[in-house]
């Protein structure tokens, strides 16, 4: 993974952008106000149900040896076109399992994994494989099993 400062760099300005995005002013209405604008916003607003998004956990196969980890999460970052060309594409998911860094897992997808089409940011994932040193020193994870999250039907 060549480029894994800058990815780190934003994976975590996109996590802190994340997390202050359900800090708002409380207090600024009073209680009356804030219900009297929740009833009006649902009366106004139709309700949809979105599909959930499942994911097939990725397990670690018998020949992956006892290096192998599993991870699971939404896409902070996709780096689709690798600068040594040789076709791969790297992942960077919020996670439980904090492999690169606590709360971020990089994942790096051979050619012949590679989904199509390429999932992207904010798209869920879950891979499995050997944990390897990266080119810059980085826990990573080198997917043997890639799984991308589609609708529940």
């Amino acid at each position: 993974m060549a480029r894994l400062p800058s990815i780190v760099a934003l994976a975590l300005a996109v996590g802190a952008m994340s997390a202050s995005l359900g800090c708002g002013a409380e207090g600024d209405a009073t209680g009356s106000e804030q219900t009297e604008a929740a009833i009006i916003g649902r009366e106004s607003q139709p309700t949809t149900v979105e599909p959930e998004e499942v994911v097939t956990p990725a397990a670690c196969p018998p020949e992956a040896g006892p290096g192998c980890e599993a991870a699971e999460g939404r896409i902070v970052f996709v780096e689709a076109v690798d600068p040594d060309g040789d076709g791969d594409a790297h992942f960077v998911i919020t996670d439980g399992g904090s492999i690169t860094l606590p709360g971020l897992t990089a994942i790096d997808v051979r050619r012949g994994l590679r989904p199509e089409p390429l999932p992207g940011v904010g798209d869920l994932i879950s891979a499995a494989g050997p944990v390897q040193t990266g080119s810059h020193g980085q826990s990573q994870i080198h997917a043997l099993v890639l799984n991308v999250a589609r609708p529940a039907r």
